[in-house]
């Protein structure tokens, strides 16, 4: 027996009822010469019995019990006040998703004692869509009388608690009572919970009892969660004296934080639970409908199902007055608990990439990856119950996309000490392209040199040497626009063809068109690490065929990436990592963007890198603002350095 039944929740809000429908036989009602005899004597030698008047009246009540609206079914009763009050009972507690009432036989002659002289009775089935059972279904029937009061052809529902259900009796309402298996945590590698059972605080007002609200709100602002006190007055200012007011649910280190500022007022009630939440990757691992408790977002919506099990259901005959169960009319069986989603995520690395993150309190995300397996060890995003961007963020990833670029180039025959250039600019078609900071490196710097320092002339100086089509072919080696399957939405990467100088000229450089996640990013520092793209997992027991690239990198062209990102870190833009032990490899970037398309600009700063003596590659992204060597770079550090 679950816990939903009047009495163990008086609060409970009554169900909606979305869809109805009465499906009435076609034709006449047949009525054989026997029964119209047998009527005529019982009204009287009246020539016409009535039945259709009382079909319809029949009718007409169980359309208007179907619309979910008990006020209108009640008017066709013969006791429109206990009817309405039971109907509306057993739409609060049998909570019907939809209902539907067909008539079933032709109309009989009403017996018993207390029926009136011409009663008839109409026959129906009742068929209710429950939450955990699906179509529960029965027979009843419905006794119409000659309403006597009303006129000669007037006919009434005759009320009595029977109508609703043959073993309901006075006072007793009909409940659905539905047992949930508790929900099954989502797990990290080693086992640990990344979210599941937690300690929560309801926060609620009880406007008798606010004595100060200024203090209250006070109070509330203080939490920081972005309460709209002023809304919240309103509501306190219409409501009840005795009404109390829900406010919002707080983890138990929130409430602790604020628990002495809370309870100085007076009229702020608490209440204790427990709900499953989050405790790390928060936007990855997503949230649950509060009303429902269905995952709504992340893990826990992809996952839903198989997380919350399937629960066990009865439909029973409650006492009104004390909510005790008296009978069963129907059982779901085969509840069964969740099973338990297991992903790659490491503990260890994911609290180091969420301090990196808090640290800095910016908008950002950082991914690491293992490179042998694709295996994903951290995935964290700040604020951290924001977006999911680590995984669907759609952003360019400025000159992080050069290893990619050099990638190409080295392919096309350039080797890393062929001399490309590096002047202040380069104007392509009437577009000025520049180098951050306008710095220019001279006429002799070699592509070891261009790459190391980020110099963007360099490399759209010499687009020449690229062909676009090679640019999409090298990317799609690094696994970028393929359809991955991670265990989780992702947004795995574009780079399509460049048409035309200027489109090529951004493209190189990881503007224009080009876009990524940091998932993607991570992925392509960790395919310079292993020297073969490896598709990112999340959770493997999901993933039946990983994605392949359809390419891959020449073995001279990986060495070679492998020796410019490590020199990037110890002479060149990467040097916020040049203390970080286990030989760091990393390349920068700066990717510009128009975020409200008034012309003006803002940077993502940007840095992917691999641990050239460890099993871990990583990409690092800060939004609006900074660049990759000054901003992103010392998040990568400390985010390393915590390992």
């Amino acid at each position: 027996m679950g816990n939903d039944a009047v009495g163990w929740d008086t609060d409970r809000r009554p169900g909606s009822w979305r869809t109805y429908r009465t499906k009435v036989i076609a034709g006449a009602v047949a009525v054989t010469l026997l029964a119209v005899g047998a009527v005529l004597l019982l009204r009287g030698g009246d020539e016409d019995d009535g039945s259709d008047e009382a079909v319809a009246q029949a009718r007409a009540f169980l359309d208007a019990w179907a619309a979910g609206d008990p006020a209108q079914a009640a008017t066709h009763t013969d006791d429109p006040e206990a009817a309405r009050s039971l109907l509306e009972s057993v739409a609060q507690y049998l909570r019907p998703e939809s209902a539907e009432f067909t008539l079933t036989g032709d109309p009989a002659e009403a017996e018993g004692a207390d029926v009136p002289a011409g009663s008839l009775t109409v026959p129906f089935t009742a068929t209710f869509t429950l939450e955990g059972v699906g179509e529960w279904s029965y027979e009843s029937a419905a006794v119409v009388q000659p309403d006597t009061e009303s006129g000669e052809d007037a006919w009434t529902v005759a009320w009595a608690s029977g109508l609703v259900h043959p073993r309901l009796e006075e006072g007793q309402t009909l409940v659905l009572s539905v047992d949930e298996p508790q929900r099954a945590p989502i797990l990290a590698a080693d086992g640990s919970q990344l979210a599941g059972p937690a300690t929560v605080w309801n926060v609620s007002i009880w406007p008798a009892l606010l004595s100060d609200p200024e203090a209250a709100w006070a109070a509330l602002d203080g939490l920081e969660a972005g309460i709209d006190t002023d809304a919240l007055a309103e509501r306190v200012e219409a409501a009840e004296p005795d009404q109390a007011l829900d406010v919002i649910t707080l983890r138990d280190a929130a409430f602790r934080d604020a628990e002495d500022a809370l309870r100085a007022v007076e009229g702020l009630q608490f209440e204790e639970g427990t709900r499953p939440l989050a405790f790390a990757a928060r936007p990855l691992v997503g949230g649950l409908d509060p009303e429902s408790g269905a995952g709504a977002s992340g893990l826990q919506e992809r996952y839903d199902e198989q997380l919350a099990g399937s629960p066990s259901a009865a439909v029973v005959i409650a006492e009104r007055a004390s909510g005790a169960a008296v009978d069963t009319l129907f059982t779901q069986e085969g509840g069964e608990s969740g099973a338990p989603v297991r992903t790659t995520i490491d503990p260890a690395v994911q609290r180091a990439a969420e301090e990196a993150l808090a640290a800095v309190d910016r908008a950002g995300s950082i991914v690491a990856l293992r490179p042998s397996t694709g295996e994903v060890l951290a995935a964290a995003d700040w604020p951290e119950d924001a977006f999911n961007r680590s995984f669907q963020g759609q952003l360019a990833p400025g000159s992080t996309f050069k290893v990619v670029t050099a990638a190409a180039l080295i392919e096309g025959g350039t080797a890393p000490g062929d001399v490309l250039g590096c002047p202040q600019t380069v104007t392509v078609d009437g577009q000025p392209f520049e180098n951050q900071g306008r710095f220019e490196l001279g006429p002799d710097t070699t592509l070891h040199d261009a790459f190391t320092a980020s110099c963007n002339t360099a490399f759209i100086g010499n687009r020449d040497r690229v062909d676009p089509e090679a640019l999409v072919r090298t990317a799609e080696a690094f696994g970028i626009g393929g359809e991955w399957s991670v265990g989780a939405t992702s947004f795995d990467g574009s780079v399509p063809l460049p048409e035309g100088d200027n489109a090529l000229a951004a493209a190189l450089i990881g503007q224009g068109q080009v876009q990524a996640s940091p998932l993607v990013m991570a992925s392509v520092a960790a395919t310079v690490a292993d020297g073969t793209f490896r598709q990112p997992l999340l959770v493997p027991d999901a993933v039946e065929q990983p994605y392949e690239a359809p390419s891959q990198l020449a073995e001279g062209t990986v060495e070679a990436l492998r020796t410019l990102m490590r020199d990037t870190v110890t002479e060149g833009s990467a040097s916020a990592l040049a203390g970080v032990a286990g030989a760091p490899a990393a390349k920068t970037g700066t990717a510009e963007f128009d975020a409200d398309g008034d012309g003006e600009t803002s940077t993502n700063a940007w840095m992917i890198g691999f641990l050239g003596e460890d099993d871990l590659a990583f990409a690092v992204v800060l939004e609006d603002g900074g660049s990759g060597g000054s901003d992103a770079g010392p998040v990568a550090a400390d985010f390393l350095n915590a390992l």
